[in-house]
């Protein structure tokens, strides 16, 4: 039945008014069937907007419409979708110098940028990933460092950074491995050991540091270090570390390094994943997998595989999927179909959707305002026009925060 209804008739967006929806304005969204992501979907569903904020959301039998509402209607409404890690808003699709603020390669180690002062909100790749439903997105310093800089949550609405913004640190961009060098043999880190070493060093030093900072007499205290603070983050549990790492080998280290400091780390990319699963498992660690079409096959990733994510979850890891970070034209992969490969690579239709709904919004901590259709949460909605893993399927509209940000089928 559930196919019949995600069949290939495409179901228009109905507008009872053609006004603009700010977010005060009441919104209803109606579909088919109405992913949750909180139980069962619910058919025949609806949504209720209002300020903002979700109010209702169930049965269309039970929920009336009311008369003055705004209706958008679809086959299918899921919460708006998360990409779990990307460069966007700091790399551009002009793939010109003045567009690429994504890695400093001045020195190995600054955890100190923050991505909020790259971030352009107005990149045109944000509005272009947004019309596929894409309404968060975890940014910020790309892989290519050995610590390359913060990162920062925001939604792909706003005219500044600081109405984007979700949080404005989310976690501190490492990368472990063959990245992490820097292309000249007369510069640090040359090695695999030569990396661990001096992040281990860096967070010995900012020890020291907060001990000293503590001191009784304020002249014996040091001078505020933003490096220092940035890792002080990290020591005290109010930030993880972002580990980029592939080869199972790199991944060991990065959890000795967390287990060595009673530091919180996330994986991300972790291509041989699969070969160290159980002590990923043990040590209680979260994986952002690595875009399932990500290209590559050689080096580091030449175990990569398209159903990582599906292996993962089965040994009970939590899993989001990302769009990553693209070098190349046209810069950025789409989050949605990551996970429609998953899909066809192990995962149910729902584990694949909570990959990029509620997994991803709790891995990066922000579970209480999205990924999800309950009463509460911002009101982030996709409104597609069939099954949003078949690659026929549009998505017809897209609210952020109670506003209809996107019409145009895409």
């Amino acid at each position: 039945m559930r196919r019949r209804m995600l069949g290939c008739a495409a179901a228009a967006i109905m507008l009872v008014s053609g006004r603009p929806s700010p977010g005060g304005e009441m919104l209803v969204v109606r579909g088919d069937v109405v992913h949750t992501m909180t139980g069962p979907p619910i058919e025949k569903g609806v949504v209720v907007i209002e300020g903002g904020r979700i109010t209702l959301v169930g049965s269309a039998l039970d929920i009336p419409v009311p008369p003055a509402a705004r209706v958008l209607e679809g086959r299918v409404v899921t919460p708006g979708l998360i990409d779990a890690h990307t460069a966007l808003g700091l790399s551009g699709y002009l793939n010109q110098e003045q567009d690429q603020d994504q890695l400093d390669k001045g020195e190995p180690i600054q955890p100190e940028l923050r991505a909020i002062d790259s971030y352009n909100p107005r990149e045109r790749l944000i509005e272009w990933v947004r019309g596929f439903g894409i309404t968060t997105i975890h940014t910020g310093h790309a892989p290519g460092a050995l610590v390359s800089g913060q990162t920062m949550i925001v939604k792909t609405a706003g005219e500044t950074a600081d109405d984007a913004v979700v949080k404005p640190v989310a976690m501190v961009a490492v990368t472990l491995g063959d990245d992490a060098r820097p292309g000249d043999e007369k510069k640090s880190p040359g090695t695999r050991s030569k990396a661990v070493a001096m992040l281990r060093g860096e967070l010995v030093k900012t020890q020291d540091y907060l001990r000293k900072r503590e001191l009784a007499d304020p002249e014996k205290r040091p001078d505020r270090d933003l490096r220092r603070e940035a890792f002080a983050d990290v020591l005290r549990g109010r930030l993880p570390l972002l580990v980029t790492v592939n080869r199972a080998t790199d991944i060991d280290a990065a959890l000795r390094i967390a287990a060595e400091f009673g530091i919180t780390i996330v994986l991300d990319s972790a291509a041989e994943a699969y070969l160290a699963a159980d002590r990923i498992r043990a040590a209680g660690v979260p994986v952002i997998v690595h875009p399932s079409m990500r290209r590559g096959g050689k080096g580091e990733t030449e175990n990569i595989s398209f159903e990582t994510a599906a292996t993962l979850r089965a040994k009970g890891i939590p899993v989001a999927l990302q769009s990553g970070f693209e070098g190349y034209v046209p810069k950025t992969r789409v989050a949605l179909f990551e996970a429609a490969v998953a899909a066809a690579n192990g995962l149910t239709t729902e584990q694949a959707l909570a990959t990029i709904t509620t997994d991803a919004a709790a891995i990066l901590g922000v579970a209480d305002r999205v990924g999800a259709l309950r009463p509460g949460m911002d009101a982030d909605v996709a409104v597609f026009d069939g099954d949003p893993f078949e690659y026929t399927t549009h998505c017809t509209a897209v609210v952020i925060d109670g506003r209809v940000v996107s019409e145009a089928p895409r």
